[in-house]
């Protein structure tokens, strides 16, 4: 039998044994770590902090292409692709000449101003010796020469002079001067940080491509080192920053695809990362998975020359801005969409503000005008309540609830058709025609035909535009929706709706990708897809020669393409502002599809408060009309449609 008092003194040595025996298999786990971790595994973690480039590239993906073609053509054409570029830095403790070596670099990389500060540098030498003559007569070079002292911030020293900092007053510098200093500014910062000695580190440039890179790196000069990475590029200059969108930063310092199809296809373009795990045994990592490709519907020869041809209409008429949208009407697919003002997304941050990359063909909804009274007279038609010859006496006014409502210029037309009062753009017709339908009738008509919900564009980011007054108690504004004023849409709803009507009365989801291309070779190839049917084949027909009869002899008289029978509508809506309607700015559209007996091509042309030299109403028969049929006549000849009449 033992005794207590023997139990009572084992007890602390064999617990002392134990916690020996954790602590040595403790130690033993973590020699054994540090063994993995400094011999097995050094070579990989030493790879990681090196950033080599084959573990980079299992570890990040690469970003899915945008592609387009042109009609009936196999090549391909990358409009957002990868591209290497170099981020170039410096160790300052290697470099013995900074003014030389900055001099050298700004070079290499094609920096502007390398002559200019090299002159500039020399004056500020001249001056600090007093030799003012000398230096008056280069100055006398430079864009500031005009000025008495026109030397920027401290230049880079030529040989042991420096120059004073001498500073011209902001208000007498000219435009050009302040570019070139702007210039020598940014030459003279190198040198100033290539100077830090005891400094090992300072940035030198960032996204240098590769012909630069190879310039660079052939000056050899010691102290310059760089990295590369893929960064996004859009080559096909002009090809449209609101459809693209454009690959930034988010907080993180991740590259993230934002606005246009950038945005909308983040997930499927940018693919997904690599991952590392680690433990006792070793280290693995799934590799990452690249990104999908984007095959367009729009036709690069179309998108290029059509929104040439806009942009060249928006100056013409001096208009603030101005959208273009074809589609085509049998399936919905976007052959080209652009507005201007426009961005390059390879510049992307140099716009006045970030409401330039809103894409106005989805984004910016407007009172449309008389572009809208076609489906106004369609939903007529369709219910029986009227037909092309339905008479109309026309007063020039109309009373609704307590308005009244008043033509363009308050002409009275007299006694007119339905088909005259499209023609003439007769608002009391649009009324009358609506009233018969009956508002509730009326209003499901609009909504049917997509107004004021959103069009399902893969697109960031689309706004629905209202119609929400259609729902107040009353007429009055079932009234003036029915010839464009009081709601809002979007030029793409338009652009669509004009679509239907040219094909057949079916409504279609708009396209503007084909296929979806993913890493592993599978393809999703988009397929049309109908909406809904909105009016009868009989109604959209009836309708459609309608329109033709607006351009043959109406007010689209100059959307005509000789050979061609084209189908149109003119709409010159006063803009809103500050509660009210302008008496001098306008929207001036023209919608309409072509050819009439097989359409190709649905088309909305829209300028923001285009001007004419007389200072009157730029009325969109003669601004956004023969935009229309410049773009229609080239369509038709690309698309190898023979005349028809």
């Amino acid at each position: 039998m033992v005794s207590r008092h023997a139990r009572d003194n084992g007890t602390p040595g064999k617990r002392l044994r134990i916690l020996r025996g954790v602590l040595f298999a403790l130690f033993g786990v973590i020699w054994v770590r540090l063994f993995f971790l400094q011999g097995v595994s050094a070579q990989f973690y030493q790879d990681i902090a090196n950033g080599k480039h084959s573990l980079y590239e299992e570890l990040v993906p690469e970003r899915g292409k945008i592609i387009v073609y042109d009609f009936d053509e196999p090549t391909a054409y990358d409009v957002a692709t990868n591209e290497p570029r170099a981020v170039v830095t410096a160790d300052p403790r290697k470099i013995l000449d900074a003014a030389d070596a900055g001099k050298r670099i700004a070079q290499a990389l094609g920096w502007e101003g390398v002559d200019v500060y090299e002159r500039y540098a020399l004056i500020g030498s001249l001056e600090a010796q007093g030799k003012r003559d000398e230096a008056a007569s280069l100055r006398a070079l430079t864009a500031c020469g005009a000025l008495p002292e026109s030397i920027p911030e401290t230049i880079a020293p030529i040989g042991d002079t420096a120059t004073a900092p001498i500073e011209v007053p902001p208000a007498e510098k000219t435009e050009a001067c302040i570019k070139e200093e702007s210039a020598v500014q940014k030459i003279t910062d190198l040198t100033v940080r290539l100077a830090k000695h005891d400094d090992p580190y300072e940035p030198v440039a960032q996204d240098v491509e590769a012909e630069a890179l190879d310039r660079l790196l052939a000056l050899k000069i010691d102290g310059i080192s760089y990295v590369l990475k893929n960064a996004r590029s859009y080559p096909e200059k002009g090809f449209g920053g609101h459809v693209l969108g454009f690959v930034g930063r988010d907080r993180a310092a991740n590259a993230v695809g934002q606005y246009g199809l950038e945005g909308y296809f983040q997930d499927f373009l940018a693919g997904k990362p690599g991952e590392i795990a680690t433990g006792f045994g070793g280290h693995a990592y799934s590799p990452a998975i690249d990104g999908g490709s984007l095959v367009l519907s729009i036709d690069r020869t179309v998108q290029y020359t059509a929104c040439k041809m806009l942009r060249e209409g928006i100056e013409t008429y001096s208009a603030d801005s101005g959208i273009l949208v074809i589609l085509e009407p049998s399936t919905g697919r976007v052959l080209a969409m652009c507005g201007g003002p426009d961005f390059d997304p390879n510049t992307y941050s140099h716009v006045d503000g970030i409401a330039t990359y809103n894409n106005q063909t989805i984004f910016t909804p407007y009172e449309p005008g008389s572009i809208f009274k076609p489906f106004t007279l369609a939903a007529g038609m369709d219910t029986g309540a009227i037909t092309p010859n339905t008479m109309f006496d026309d007063p020039g006014f109309v009373k609704v609830d307590d308005r009244t409502i008043r033509n363009a210029t308050d002409k009275v037309h007299g006694r007119i058709t339905m088909t005259q009062g499209l023609e003439e753009s007769v608002n009391t017709a649009m009324v009358y025609a609506m009233q018969r339908t009956g508002r509730d009738t009326f209003t499901q008509y609009v909504k049917d035909f997509g107004f004021g919900t959103l069009t399902g564009i893969p697109l960031n980011v689309e706004a629905p535009g209202t119609i929400a007054s259609l729902d107040e108690p009353g007429v009055v504004y079932a009234a003036t929706a029915s010839f464009g004023q009081g709601i809002t849409v979007t030029p793409l709803q338009v652009a669509l709706g004009y679509a239907a009507i040219a094909n057949g009365g079916a409504l279609m989801v708009p396209q503007i990708v084909d296929e979806m291309r993913y890493a592993d070779g599978t393809v999703d190839t988009m397929r049309p897809t109908k909406v809904r049917q909105v009016i009868a084949g009989k109604t959209a027909v009836t309708l459609a020669g309608m329109l033709v009869s607006v351009v043959e002899n109406g007010h689209g008289t100059r959307a005509k393409v000789p050979g061609y029978w084209i189908a149109g509508k003119t709409g010159t809506a006063q803009i809103a502002q500050n509660g009210s309607y302008s008496e001098t700015a306008f929207n001036g559209s023209f919608a309409g599809f072509g050819p009439v007996e097989n359409p190709k091509f649905a088309m909305i042309v829209k300028l923001e408060n285009p001007k004419v030299a007389s200072g009157g109403v730029a009325y969109a028969e003669s601004t956004a009309a023969p935009i229309f049929g410049r773009i229609a006549k080239f369509l038709l000849e690309y698309y190898r449609i023979a005349p028809t009449r």
